[in-house]
């Protein structure tokens, strides 16, 4: 089940902020409540519109009544029912941009109404992906916020004991929304505190824990890597009502293979992993895997002899270690312009995507990096092709320029001097010949 469908049933549960309240409680008749002044209808047309609109169980006929009592009553003393009723009808019909139109009319009344809120965190993360806006992600986040603030109150029209059973799952969803909104805004730490929230009563969701692994890979901590590499392989893994679908597992799964092999530098031991991921909601104690670096160190008795065995490796962190130090401009004055000896990298980004002239390379060093680019190469002329992002590269290339945080070095590289390029040229458009024109 995914995770727009389980709030949607969440949603129905909630019945007492679905719809009209019954008529009944807003008659004209009604007594005046000590709380605030009686509402009264414009005619007895208006009553009868309000009636029959909490009686269509159709959205899309409801919502033409709704409109209708728009356009013949524009002010009326139920105007925040009528903006509610809209709210909920276009929620039943997935129309999460009138959602939150008419959930910013109420809130900006009523900043804490739960009905809004809730509404807000249901389309947050599906309208985001329509339209890239910062304000969904605010208001989503405001929602969230407010939501989880008030959260030892029942709702209006939810009783105590109905709310007991509701209130978890409320819960989780605004920690998910808000896992997702410092996602979106590449605040890693608050997503991964977030997420873990959510997991924390739902242990079982892969989409959670999917977005975990993500939060916590984008962080371009190299010791954090086993931990993200768990939370891939257990999305990939997970069976039941909140695992994602074939394909996305399948995804998933092709995905973590491929990371733990750059990372661990074979296929040794995955099953151990995915053993792990499965059994455990979260890394069990003292759950590491080993990087390659750290496995093919253990080869030589010192680092002078793995130095010796990995030159291109050890070149770069000198590099590294030289140009981030104090002196470091001094030693780039030194270095600018010169031919730099061999050195490797896995490539993390094409520019453009095919034929391009600039490489974005993550370079091999002793902390296995496989994620942050800190090489960048420019050629003159395209290169043919493309290859895929993690593929291997050597070169030696001229130095242009560097920034020490976040470090990079800018070199300029002859095509003669890329090795491991395997990019073909796109195939040549079929032209078709011609009919002979007729005699």
């Amino acid at each position: 089940m995914s995770f727009q469908s389980s709030k949607l049933l969440l949603a129905v549960a909630l019945t007492g902020m679905l719809g009209l309240a019954p008529a009944r409680m807003f008659g004209q008749a009604a007594a005046p409540s000590s709380a605030a002044p009686q509402k009264n209808w414009k005619d007895r047309a208006e009553y009868d519109l309000y009636v029959s609109i909490g009686q269509d169980q159709n959205p899309k006929t409801r919502l033409e009544k709704l409109q209708q009592w728009e356009k013949m009553y524009p002010m009326t003393e139920w105007i925040k029912e009528r903006r509610t009723a809209l709210l909920t009808t276009y929620a039943a019909l997935n129309d999460g941009k009138n959602v939150f139109d008419e959930a910013k009319q109420i809130l900006a009344e009523d900043p804490k109404d739960f009905t809004a809120n809730y509404y807000v965190m249901l389309f947050t993360q599906p309208l985001y992906g329509q339209n890239q806006s910062p304000d969904i992600l605010d208001l989503g986040e405001k929602a969230a916020k407010s939501v989880l603030d008030s959260l030892d109150t029942p709702p209006p029209g939810v009783a105590a004991d109905q709310w007991a059973k509701l209130k978890p799952q409320v819960e989780v969803m605004a920690h998910k929304n808000l896992g997702f909104i410092a996602m979106q805004r590449k605040n890693w730490d608050l997503a991964e505190s977030e997420l873990q929230k959510a997991l924390s009563s739902t242990p079982n969701d892969a989409t959670v824990d999917y977005q975990m692994g993500t939060a916590i890979a984008s962080e371009k901590k190299v010791d954090r890597i086993p931990v993200a590499l768990f939370y891939f392989a257990r999305a990939a893994t997970l069976d039941g009502d909140q695992a994602l679908p074939a394909a996305g597992k399948q995804q998933a799964m092709t995905y973590v293979q491929k990371q733990y092999k750059n990372f661990h530098g074979s296929d040794e031991n995955f099953n151990e992993l995915i053993a792990a991921a499965k059994a455990n909601p979260m890394p069990p104690a003292g759950f590491t895997i080993k990087n390659a670096n750290d496995i093919e160190k253990e080869k030589y008795a010192n680092e002078e002899e793995y130095n010796k065995a990995h030159p291109s490796e050890a070149l770069w962190a000198n590099l590294k270690m030289a140009l981030t130090a104090s002196d470091g401009e001094a030693y780039w004055n030194m270095m600018k312009g010169t031919m730099v000896p061999t050195l490797k990298g896995r490539v993390i980004k094409l520019e453009p995507a095919v034929k391009p002239k600039t490489i974005l390379l993550a370079m091999e060093d002793k902390t296995n990096n496989t994620t942050t680019a800190d090489a960048t190469l420019k050629f003159e002329m395209p290169l043919a092709g493309k290859v895929d992002e993690g593929t291997e590269l050597t070169f030696e290339g001229v130095a242009d320029s560097y920034t020490a945080n976040p470090f990079m070095i800018v070199f300029t590289v002859e095509k003669d001097n890329l090795h491991g390029w395997t990019g073909k040229n796109e195939a040549a458009p079929v032209r078709r010949r011609r009919p002979a024109a007729s005699q």
